[in-house]
């Protein structure tokens, strides 16, 4: 429980509820970020948002960095177990018809019965697999 930080998190989750709720409000989009960079990549229509969206998740923790002297985070090492796994997010984003946030935070925040049971599918499945490993 040293990692317990229900302030942050509480505050975290409202910014990324209200970046979704602004997301949709004024472009009528729906914030899942799989869409958004596939589409970037794959899509002429509608590059520059969505170049903006994915900059400013890139963009937004080096500018944190500057404020917070103790931000420190660490990244899993890249190896085969990595890719693959990494391989396996990509595909079931596709299968899925989404990722955890469009489905998790846009998709429940709308009551989409899709939504709601991929998340359930998902959750359950990291439970699992967190579980085994």
């Amino acid at each position: 429980m040293e990692n317990f930080t229900p302030i942050s998190a509480l505050i975290g989750g409202s910014l990324i509820g209200f970046g979704a709720l602004l997301m949709m409000t004024m472009l009528g989009r729906i914030a899942g970020i799989s869409g958004i960079a596939s589409q970037l990549i794959f899509e002429r229509d509608g590059r520059g948002w969505r170049f903006a969206f994915v900059a400013g998740l890139l963009v937004a923790p080096l500018l944190l960095s500057f404020f917070m002297q103790d931000l420190t985070f660490t990244t899993p090492d890249l190896n085969t177990k990595t890719l693959i796994a990494g391989l396996l997010v990509g595909l079931g984003t596709g299968w899925g018809s989404g990722c955890t946030s469009g489905h998790g935070v846009c998709g429940i925040g709308r009551l989409s019965p899709r939504s709601i049971s991929a998340t359930l599918v998902f959750m359950a499945a990291g439970v699992l697999v967190a579980s085994l490993f």
